[in-house]
C-alpha cells in the first residue's frame, strides 16, 4: 500500500471515530425508594444535579446516596442481552437496577464524553459495577451476570424531557490542552 493511501485510510478512520455516534433510549426505569421494584416509565424528567425526578436519588431515598451514589445510571442493551442469554436471568423488567437502557452503542466509549438524550444533556461520571446490594434485591448471580463493564454513571449537565425512542448521540471526547 502506497503512502499516500495509509495515510488517507488512517485519516478517514480518525475522522469516523471523531463523528458522534448515534444510539436510542430504549427503557427507562425508575424506583421510589432503595429495594424498591424499578418500573418502567415512557418518560422522565432529567433535573440538574439531581437525577431522573421520579427516582430515588433524585428523591434523596437511594441506597447509595451518602457514600457513593449517582444522579442517574445507564446500561447498554447489548449488555443485557449477553448477560440474559448467558445466565438464563430475566432482566426486562429493571432488575438490573440501572435507569436507562441505551442501544445501538455497545462499543462506544463514555469516559470524558457528553450524551445528549432527548432534551437532556449528561456527562459521563464514572463505571458503575454491580455490587452485591444487586444481589440481594434482584436475586443471586444477577452481578455476576452483568459483568463488571456494564453500568455507568451520570450527571445531568442541562434538564429535559426524555423519552423511550429518543435518539442518544454521544459526542467526540473533549481536545486536551
Amino acid at each position: 500500500m502506497s503512502p499516500w493511501r495509509h495515510w488517507l485510510l488512517t485519516l478517514r478512520y480518525r475522522l469516523r471515530r471523531e463523528r458522534s455516534q448515534i444510539g436510542r433510549l430504549s427503557a427507562i426505569f425508575v424506583a421510589d425508594h432503595a429495594g424498591a421494584p424499578m418500573r418502567s416509565c415512557d418518560q422522565a424528567l432529567a433535573l440538574v444535579d439531581a437525577g431522573l425526578a421520579e427516582d430515588r436519588y433524585a428523591l434523596g431515598h437511594g441506597f447509595w446516596r451518602l457514600t457513593d451514589g449517582c444522579q442517574v445510571t445507564l446500561i447498554h442493551a447489548e449488555d443485557l442481552a449477553r448477560a440474559q442469554r448467558q445466565s438464563g436471568l430475566s432482566l426486562d423488567a429493571g432488575q438490573h437496577r440501572r435507569n436507562l437502557v441505551l442501544s445501538g452503542l455497545a462499543r462506544t466509549e463514555l469516559r470524558q464524553r457528553t450524551i445528549r438524550i432527548g432534551e437532556a444533556v449528561f456527562d459521563w461520571h464514572r463505571v458503575r459495577p454491580p455490587c452485591g446490594y444487586l444481589d440481594r434485591v434482584s436475586g443471586p448471580g444477577t452481578a455476576k451476570a452483568l459483568g463488571r463493564q456494564s453500568g455507568h454513571c451520570l450527571r445531568v449537565r442541562t434538564a429535559g424531557l426524555i423519552k423511550v425512542g429518543d435518539r442518544v448521540e454521544v459526542s467526540a471526547p473533549a481536545r486536551q490542552g
